[in-house]
């Protein structure tokens, strides 16, 4: 992070070897050893006892968890789910957002009917005063996510995980994607509502700041995607 300029970062429960997340509790252990480089985002399991347990931690932890995240595609459950009924209520009581991962999933068992961003819509109607991320952009549904942004005040998108490399076509599909995401901040009328992340380490911080740099946005947008943004949306 520091070799690249990257200050401050979020820190998911990253997957270990047997593809289970990482405790949240080592999430907070973790953090609490970067000095402040490092703050922490629970993962939260769809089920009654996984969002008490969520909530119980976060409110022992008041001071330092900056949101939650929840894995609709893995767990193959829906964003308007009851089961997250608490979660948002402390959330919104807290002003905690709460981040989805949206669009294609690395595991082909993921279910994409989940994990489609425009599952969003019907939360936000629902829920105003809960701050929503859509994670990885909802890719490849980048125009729907493009949609919801512009649509509900209280909707954000994140730029984690979006370029891979390793493809013949790596090349052409960055060309894509740019466009893809130059499009939607022309949708939007701005840059405001657009998170940079990288999913580390499915992207690497240089090849992410590298996307930003390829946006054909003012240098002021950039700053907000790279730094304004998170700030306000997580009040880092």
């Amino acid at each position: 992070m520091k070799d690249n300029g990257v200050a401050q970062g979020l820190l998911l429960s990253p997957p270990l070897t047997s593809g289970a997340p990482l405790p949240n509790e080592q999430v907070l252990e973790l953090c609490r050893k970067s000095d402040g480089l490092l703050l922490p985002v629970l993962t939260v399991a769809p089920t009654r006892a996984g969002v008490k347990a969520a909530v119980l931690l976060a409110r022992g932890n008041r001071r330092s968890v900056k949101g939650f995240k929840i894995l609709l595609g893995y767990y193959q459950v829906f964003a308007s789910s009851k089961v997250f009924d608490e979660l948002y209520q402390y959330a919104e009581e807290e002003g905690l957002p709460v981040m989805f991962h949206t669009g294609d999933t690395a595991d082909s068992r993921g279910s994409l009917v989940h994990s489609h961003p425009l599952t969003l819509d019907s939360l936000a109607n629902a829920r105003p005063e809960l701050t929503i991320v859509a994670c990885h952009f909802g890719n490849p549904w980048m125009e729907d996510v493009a949609e919801l942004i512009y649509k509900h005040e209280n909707l954000y998108a994140d730029m984690s995980g979006l370029e891979a490399k390793g493809s013949p076509y790596s090349d052409r599909y960055a060309t894509w994607l740019v466009g893809k995401l130059n499009a939607a901040v022309y949708f939007a009328g701005g840059a405001d509502k657009i998170i940079f992340g990288t999913d580390y380490p499915v992207t690497s911080y240089s090849t992410a700041l590298g996307l930003v740099s390829k946006l054909d946005v003012s240098r002021g947008e950039k700053g907000k995607v790279l730094s304004a943004n998170a700030k306000r949306v997580f009040r880092l």
